[in-house]
């Protein structure tokens, strides 16, 4: 037993030393800052707070009370909403409470194309097909790489959805929202936006807030562009839609809600609204430097003709390199992590061997680099993908990463965040540091 624990942590450690020298290029990852990640790390997480804070099911909770009240208000003044909901425990479990309080069996909506970039619990496959809404899909221009508006606003007054859904996971340009809101609204239907990916840009006013533009409600994840714990979050100015999602957050979608997270949530919050702003625009600054010189190098990037993104991502085309399966273990051979991805134009059957690799620079861009870096960048990724051998890439990568390990836009520990963080570990671990 002695042996398969230590094969445990070992593991664990390897991961840790391993990321910390790879370029990740993941557009749904982030790190957390040094003083959000100690936070993590509490007595909260092996507690349980059913229900809504001072009305729980359960005794011992006066203090996550506390602190899920403060995360909800830094949330909602951080993204001027009335209300916000923090219990989801992912991006998914929001999106399905508010496709549940907005639809039903039988209901209809509408979603961004799947080879476009909706999520999968957008879609049929995942939580609309779960809760028999029918999916449909609406028109996409291709050569804009958005919504087709006019054919998608004449789909919305045939179709008379329940509710149609905005935002995505292949997402280098924002959905015109305003457009799409007012056909919606014109036939009663509710919009909501899927900011799981985009974020932290929306904090950081690099993209506009889709509740100011239309959306009825946003949800999003806690841990992409906005560099927070993994978690999800509801955020509304809408009253009576709020009070009906709250009532099927619990019990339907979540028991326990994974308490822990809120304090890293709450930081989390504050350091966007102090270095939001900066870290956003470097994000997308980045994320043109690399998709400009990626294409400058040979590599075909979608999006030329309207700057190549407007968002942390970058979406390379590899359909005639023979796709991207093949690539992007290439790359990960030269420690440099990023996913395949079907594009517009790949047959749903191609998620195998789709044509599209999605690159995100949040983390990367979080760890201090810069335009100059995403050149660097730029320059490994072409040579793997011209057949250069990873493993000679590998070295430059790992000695290139070295440079760039402390988080930037975020709190280090302070003096009491540190006493804490020792404390917790002798009184938890009965360690003695």
């Amino acid at each position: 037993m002695e042996d398969l624990i230590n094969r445990i942590v070992s593991i664990v450690s390897e991961h840790d030393k391993w990321r910390h020298s790879t370029i990740n290029l993941i557009a749904s990852e982030n790190v957390m800052s040094p003083l959000a990640e100690s936070l993590y790390l509490n007595d909260m997480l092996h507690r349980y707070a059913e229900g809504k804070p001072r009305k729980r099911y359960y005794q011992g909770t006066k203090y996550i009370d506390e602190i899920e009240l403060l995360a909800s208000d830094l949330m909602s003044k951080l993204f001027s909403a009335n209300y916000a909901e923090v219990r989801p425990v992912s991006g998914t479990t929001a999106n399905g409470t508010v496709f549940y309080a907005l639809g039903g069996c039988g209901k209809k909506a509408l979603i961004p194309p799947v080879q476009a970039g909706s999520h999968v619990s957008h879609t049929k496959f995942g939580i609309l097909g779960a809760l028999g809404i029918e999916h449909i899909e609406m028109p996409y221009d291709k050569d804009n790489f958005n919504i087709d508006v006019d054919k998608a606003v004449k789909m919305i007054e045939e179709v008379k959805p329940s509710f149609v859904v905005l935002g995505g996971s292949m997402y280098p340009f924002p959905h015109p929202v305003k457009e799409i809101a007012e056909a919606a609204h014109a036939v009663g239907a509710k919009v909501v936006y899927d900011a799981a990916h985009v974020l932290g840009l929306i904090a950081g006013k690099a993209l506009s807030n889709p509740l100011t533009e239309g959306a009825d409600v946003m949800t999003a994840s806690t841990h992409k562009t906005f560099p927070g714990p993994q978690g999800g979050v509801i955020l509304t100015n809408d009253r009576d839609l709020y009070k009906k999602i709250s009532k099927i957050v619990f019990p339907v979608f979540v028991s326990n809600h994974h308490a822990h997270r809120l304090p890293s949530l709450a930081v989390t919050a504050i350091e966007m609204m102090n270095f939001g702003e900066e870290y956003a625009k470097q994000i997308v600054s980045n994320a043109k430097a690399l998709a400009e010189e990626l294409h400058s190098l040979g590599v075909k990037v979608l999006g030329e003709k309207l700057g190549f993104t407007r968002t942390h991502q970058v979406i390379l085309d590899l359909s005639d390199r023979g796709g991207a399966a093949e690539a992007v273990v290439r790359l990960e051979e030269a420690n440099i992590i990023a996913n395949k991805n079907l594009l517009p134009w790949d047959p749903p059957d191609a998620i195998a061997n789709p044509s599209g690799i999605r690159l995100g620079v949040q983390e990367m861009t979080r760890f201090g680099m810069k335009e100059g870096e995403m050149k660097e960048i730029a320059k490994f990724i072409s040579d793997v993908l011209n057949g250069k051998d990873p493993k000679e890439v590998r070295e430059k990568v790992i000695e290139f990463r070295r440079e760039y390990v402390k988080v930037h836009y975020g709190y280090e520990l302070n003096e009491v965040a540190l006493k804490r963080f020792k404390e917790y570990l002798e009184m938890a671990l009965n360690l003695t540091l």
